[in-house]
């Protein structure tokens, strides 16, 4: 009978085999997105929006406020696409679009 030392990596994980990485659950790679973005920007991010996976991991659109209006209808958002390699880190990101909360999609 042989022990398993916990210190020790398995033999056949994707670093060791050749295989690459696993890519990480679409929920998991939603809540880094829009936890990194608001790191990022300094803001907490309100919703993703959509997600995409990528040959290499992930692309999102994160909706985030840039700038508190009262009504709050008239508060600025914003939309970020952001793209997270296949373990979820960012690697980069890029404003979209500005709105007011308020407004419908009207065909951009």
């Amino acid at each position: 009978m042989t022990s398993i030392d916990p210190d020790t990596p398995p033999t056949d994980t994707p670093e060791t085999s050749g295989a690459p990485p696993r890519r990480i659950p679409v929920a998991q790679a939603m809540r880094g997105a829009a936890r990194q973005l608001g790191e990022l920007l300094g803001t907490a991010p309100e919703a993703v929006s959509a997600m995409q996976p990528t040959p290499d991991g992930w692309v999102a659109d994160v909706e985030v406020v840039e700038l508190v209006r009262v009504p709050e209808t008239m508060t600025i958002m914003a939309t970020y696409r952001v793209t997270l390699d296949s373990q979820g880190q960012l690697l980069g990101y890029e404003r979209q679009h500005r709105y007011a909360r308020g407004q419908l999609d009207r065909g951009r």
